[in-house]
């Protein structure tokens, strides 16, 4: 070995890590072991020693502090640096570019979080458990929560029911479940609704194990829909049919419903396996009918107001919620063809009660048995519009697709054509008797003619032959008289 080389050699210092050296006797500082080594695409700390305006310096321990530009601090479309970093805090930065045209060193904190919070998200999906994020924008359709990715949370699954204003949401921290994850769109979609379903599920158990049929609980009006309401008992949603609303006839749910109305409901029945709630609205009120037994008794002569005109009679409202049938025949002294002769949708007149069917809750009404009322006559034509009701229309009743066990009372009768529970029913029954009547007066009105002119004929035609074929001709024309009357 020369002295030369003896000379310019460096030797690390004991105990400093390789970060002195020795070199010709002299101990200075080895500034190439304080650089740390790393690529591009590469994520590093450093601390934070200077907060611009536009940009932040960071001190990674390379040989230039880097560069993070304001875009490059956070997901956030417009952010400033000072609310981001404070000066000396430690962050992670993702190496951009080692040096730029002016020889800077280019970081992004942003994506450095990104790839730690994607990596965090995929073993979210993966097993199923929430992420938390801050809701920092509201857009059409949803909201962006910031994961350190930008997730989008559909308006529809924000909450179990529809939420009206997602503003209220802003600057939230809330708990997500991720329900899509595509690494090469950086798409990432979250369902806050996931997770309150599952939070909810113990205590829909806790509120089905409380409840029994007969039971009366309050409830809020959670939803609104053709075929009924649904309330929400703390918890877990119960539904109203429509025919369970009122004792009074309902074309829509709405007529007497608003959503968040606070109502008592009772529980008709409960489907424990698939968590549905059968409940009645009207079981909470006075049932009209009980009015009619308690006030009412056959013969008794009241006012009502005619509701419905059908071709064998008409229905009368005599109380809020009951009806009664006057049938055609009971309508004139006289002979109708069509009720509205007679009557029309609105009228009011005088009715007598004829029969109470306290089973079947049904009324039968007269308006001819009652003494000093007169109605004027008018065209069938004239009045309100006619409300023909048939068997085929029933058919046209679309399916709800609720469970007959649970959703009691969805299926749909003559009944539910009309306002309370009396009645409709016997209008399909009752023109049956008219239209037996008219067969009785013609089958005894043709024997006794025949009788009576047979035999005449006969003894006429025995003496002379030629006399017969008169009598013949007048047989038919005697036959002919009656029917024609």
């Amino acid at each position: 070995m020369t002295d030369t080389e003896t000379l310019t050699e460096a030797r690390p210092v004991e105990g400093s890590n390789g970060l002195l050296l020795e070199i010709d006797g002299q101990i200075v500082p080895n500034y190439d072991a304080t650089i740390v080594p790393f690529e591009e695409g590469d994520v590093v700390t450093g601390k934070v020693v200077r907060i611009d305006k536009d940009e932040v310096l960071v001190d990674i321990g390379y040989k230039s502090e880097g560069v993070i530009p304001a875009h490059e601090l956070s997901i956030r479309k417009s952010v400033d640096a000072s609310e981001e970093v404070e000066l000396g805090e430690e962050v992670d930065a993702l190496v951009l570019t080692k040096e730029d045209q002016d020889g800077r060193l280019i970081l992004s904190k942003k994506r450095a979080r990104f790839e730690k919070a994607w990596r965090r998200i995929e073993a979210a999906a993966e097993s199923g458990e929430p992420v938390e994020g801050t809701v920092i924008e509201v857009v059409k359709g949803g909201l962006i929560i910031d994961l350190g990715v930008r997730g989008f949370l559909p308006a529809s699954l924000v909450d179990i029911r529809r939420v009206q204003n997602l503003d209220d949401f802003l600057g939230q921290k809330i708990e997500c479940k991720v329900i899509e994850l595509n690494r090469s769109r950086n798409n990432v979609v979250l369902s806050r609704r996931a997770v309150l379903e599952e939070e909810r599920k113990e205590v829909r158990q806790q509120i089905l194990d409380r409840l029994q049929p007969g039971q009366v609980v309050e409830g809020a009006i959670s939803n609104i829909v053709d075929f009924g309401a649904f309330v929400d008992l703390d918890g877990i949603d119960g539904l109203i049919h429509i025919s369970e609303l009122s004792w009074s006839h309902v074309n829509h749910p709405s007529e007497i419903l608003n959503i968040g109305d606070v109502v008592p409901v009772k529980v008709l029945d409960i489907d424990r396996d698939r968590q549905r709630i059968s409940l009645g609205l009207k079981q909470t009120q006075e049932d009209p009918w009980q009015r009619v037994m308690d006030t009412y008794n056959v013969g008794d002569e009241l006012e009502g107001k005619v509701t419905k005109v059908v071709s064998f009679g008409a229905f009368v409202e005599i109380l809020d919620g009951v009806e009664g049938l006057v049938h055609i025949s009971e309508l004139a002294q006289h002979h109708v063809e069509n009720p509205r002769e007679i009557v029309n949708q609105g009228d009011t007149v005088r009715v007598k009660i004829l029969e109470i069917d306290s089973e079947r809750r049904r009324l039968s009404l007269s308006v001819k048995r009652v003494e000093d009322q007169v109605l004027p006559m008018r065209s069938a034509g004239e009045g309100g519009p006619s409300a023909e009701i048939s068997e085929n229309q029933l058919d046209d009743v679309p399916e709800l697709g609720l469970s007959e066990d649970v959703f009691a009372g969805a299926e749909v009768s003559v009944d539910d054509l009309r306002v309370g529970d009396g009645i409709a029913a016997e209008a399909e029954a009752e023109p049956e008797p008219e239209a037996e009547a008219e067969p009785e007066v013609e089958a005894e009105a043709e024997p006794e003619v025949v009788a009576e002119a047979e035999p005449e004929l006969e003894a006429e035609a025995e003496p002379e032959a030629e006399a017969e074929p008169e009598a013949e001709a007048e047989e038919p024309a005697e036959e002919q008289a009656p029917a024609d009357e």
